[in-house]
C-alpha cells in the first residue's frame, strides 16, 4: 500500500473517532481536530506509532461531516429497512456513516473506493460481527442517494 493511501485510510479512521468523541464527549469540531493533530497524528506511544494521517482528507471529512449531518442523517434513515431513527444505531457506526457519507456527497474519492475503505474500518471496529455487511448495505444505498450517475450502466 502507498504511504499516500495508508494516509488517506488513516484519515478516513481518525474522522470516524473524532465525530465519535464529538458526540461521546459533547465537544466541538475545533476541539476535537485539534487533539487528534497534535496527538494522534503519527504520535509514539509505548504500544507502538500511530500512522500518519492525510490532515487536509481528515479536515474536510470532519468539516463536511458537521455541515451536512442533518442531510446525512436523512440519507441513512432512507437507507435502513427497518425505518430505525439514527440515534438508535450505535455510536460508532453513527459516527462511521456520518464520515462516510461526508465523503460521498463532497468528496473526491470515487464511490466505490469510499464503501471499500469505511466497510474495512467497520471490520477493524467489529471484526466478530455482521456490521461490516451492514455498513456496506448502507453506503451503497447513500452513494447510490449522493452519487446517482457514478453507479449508471457503462
Amino acid at each position: 500500500m502507498s504511504d499516500a493511501k495508508r494516509m488517506r485510510t488513516a484519515a478516513r479512521l481518525y474522522s470516524v473517532q473524532a465525530l465519535f468523541q464529538m458526540e461521546q464527549l459533547d465537544v466541538s469540531a475545533d476541539r476535537v481536530r485539534a487533539e487528534f493533530e497534535d496527538h494522534r497524528f503519527g504520535a509514539v506511544y509505548e504500544e507502538g506509532q500511530m500512522e500518519e494521517g492525510d490532515i487536509d482528507l481528515f479536515r474536510k471529512i470532519l468539516d463536511d461531516a458537521v455541515n451536512w449531518q442533518a442531510k446525512i442523517d436523512q440519507m441513512v434513515h432512507r437507507a435502513l429497512v427497518a425505518r430505525w431513527p439514527i440515534d438508535r444505531i450505535d455510536p460508532t457506526l453513527r459516527a462511521l456513516f456520518r464520515a462516510a457519507g461526508a465523503e460521498l456527497l463532497e468528496g473526491k474519492a470515487p464511490p466505490k473506493v469510499v464503501i471499500v475503505e469505511f466497510v474495512e474500518i467497520a471490520r477493524a471496529f467489529f471484526p466478530e460481527g455482521k456490521e461490516a455487511k451492514f455498513v456496506n448495505a448502507i453506503l451503497d444505498h447513500m452513494a447510490r442517494e449522493a452519487k446517482p450517475g457514478a453507479f449508471a450502466a457503462r
